[in-house]
């Protein structure tokens, strides 16, 4: 490989020829050697946003020249449409502020405008990393502000989507099963009857409630920390550059971008992140709900439930021929625990604010748009490679029902509890369904058991 050589204020660095990024951050990519995780192109993105605007306001106001301003913002163009996804190479684990990833995204976009003035990437060129394309701005407001609209920006675009097509496809399946009986269940035993597409409309409105509680955050993520800089008092950021930045991003996104009420807030603490998580988190237990049920109620096909056939995806066993297993219920279960581990990490982050600034947003960033884009996948995948596929086991719901011992709660009103527990109790001291059991103790004529028992499967 070739190099060059890129200077910072710390000395000479050596940098692959090709790269657009610079000395600093080289310096970043061979201090944290610790993973392979890089940021979601959603939060590079989100950055790119911020410099394109910067460099528009402050070639507006006078404060950059016309041609480096207008190099800046093509470059940072094509950031945000991913031209230069392989530059960022930073690992997440980094300094708790962001700033190598910030620096990292100034490097790029300013070699990357070099070279569009001059042909050039790297040496002494007229577009400075941080003169420039960091001019009125500090990691300490950046990457905070990046966190947000890159979740706002996920979450309206790819998960709330993702949610209300799976919401959907319940509401189709309560609406389709409504009209089939089957059995309740309360503590894992057997209840009271019930309907299947009561069921189901149980789960169409836990993820409705998800959606609401997630949306209700929207107006905390869309105040950005932007104009803060160092620690929140806007050294170095011209009077109201912040407003028009942040302007300019909203008018870009549709979305209603405004700036913190208190920098000081915004920047030392992350609280926004928290309830994010934590909203995102709830959805996640939602759904080891639901898809726990659905596992259940599909068990089988022989030995189990069977209330409901899951679609054939895939074979289900290296071993055993024939069997097909649960696996799109599977796999959301376990991206629900990734989220639950993602709210734990943010959470620990979040404790970070020290005085004027949190040093753990590295962290928060990479699971809080991780926890994003896992839900939207896999609620997408649930919704569309499993819940539309399902159908209901009439038969294996009716002859439930009629085996159950808790259809003996239909005669408490004629004959008491104690009486109906007595009938309960004997039919399953014999293995004669409630009905049969009834009917011999003759505690009431027979047509009347049938009537009784026949309007409780009925729902009446």
């Amino acid at each position: 490989m070739k190099y060059r050589e890129e200077q910072d204020t710390m000395g000479t660095v050596r940098v692959p020829e090709a790269a657009y990024y610079g000395a600093q951050t080289q310096r970043a990519k061979d201090n944290f050697t610790i993973s392979d995780l890089r940021f979601p192109r959603l939060f590079y993105n989100a950055l790119g946003l911020i410099k394109k605007h910067a460099a528009r306001v402050h070639r507006d106001l006078g404060l950059i020249e016309e041609g480096i301003a207008n190099a800046v913002i093509q470059a940072s163009n094509e950031v945000i449409h991913g031209k230069f996804n392989d530059q960022f190479v930073v690992d997440v684990f980094q300094t708790g502020s962001g700033t190598s990833t910030n620096m990292n995204i100034n490097e790029i976009i300013s070699g990357r405008a070099n070279e569009i003035l001059t042909g050039k990437r790297g040496g002494k060129t007229p577009v400075h990393p941080n003169d420039h394309v960091n001019k009125g701005q500090s990691s300490n407001d950046v990457i905070p502000s990046a966190i947000h609209i890159a979740a706002m920006m996920g979450i309206a675009e790819d998960l709330i989507p993702a949610m209300q097509d799976l919401r959907r496809q319940f509401e189709e399946k309560a609406e389709e099963f409504n009209g089939i009986r089957k059995i309740a269940r309360t503590h894992l035993q057997d209840a009271v009857p019930m309907r299947l597409g009561q069921e189901f409309s149980g789960y169409a409105r836990q993820v409705e409630n998800s959606i609401s509680r997630i949306k209700d955050t929207s107006g905390r993520l869309c105040a950005l920390p932007l104009g803060g800089t160092a620690v929140g008092t806007g050294v170095n950021a011209y009077p109201g550059f912040a407003e028009r930045v942040i302007e300019g991003i909203s008018e870009e996104t549709g979305y209603p971008f405004q700036e913190a009420p208190n920098h000081f807030e915004a920047q030392a603490a992350k609280d926004t992140a928290v309830e994010v998580s934590g909203a995102l988190k709830t959805y996640a237990v939602g759904l080891i709900k639901i898809a726990n049920d659905i596992r259940w109620l599909a068990s089988g096909p022989r030995c189990g439930l069977g209330e409901i056939t899951l679609p054939d995806l895939q074979p289900g066993s290296s071993i055993m021929p024939g069997k097909v297993n649960p696996v799109v219920p599977e796999a959301v279960l376990q991206v629900a625990g990734q989220v639950i581990g993602n709210d734990a990490a943010i959470t620990h982050g979040g404790q970070a604010g020290n005085f004027e600034l949190n040093v753990m947003m590295p962290l928060i960033a990479y699971n809080l748009l991780q926890s994003v884009q896992l839900l939207a996948s896999s609620s997408r995948l649930f919704a569309n490679r499993c819940v539309k596929g399902i159908s209901a086991n009439r038969e294996q719901c009716v002859s439930n029902l009629e085996k159950s011992l808790s259809l003996a709660t239909a005669f408490v009103p004629v004959i008491g509890y104690d009486q109906s527990a007595f009938v309960a109790k004997e039919a399953h001291r014999t293995g004669k369904t409630v009905r049969e059991t009834a009917k011999e103790m003759e505690l009431l004529p027979n047509d009347r058991i049938d009537r009784i028992l026949d309007d409780m499967i009925a729902g009446k």
